[in-house]
């Protein structure tokens, strides 16, 4: 069965230690693909929000 796993940080380091984790627990052969996105917004006049996510595609 196909199956997706989503993560959501503000900070790129926290995304990519959280993926990293969950690789770990899935065997190599069972990904099929990882998609990565950053959004940007602002806030004010000085301050940006940044949004790092990615989903996992694998099979279960």
């Amino acid at each position: 069965m196909v199956q997706v796993k989503l993560f959501d940080y503000e900070h790129e380091k926290d995304l990519e230690w959280a993926v990293n984790r969950f690789l770990k627990n899935i065997d190599e052969n069972d990904l099929i693909d990882i998609k990565y996105h950053i959004a940007a917004m602002k806030e004010d006049e000085d301050e940006q929000i940044y949004c790092f996510s990615a989903m996992i595609i694998y099979r279960d």
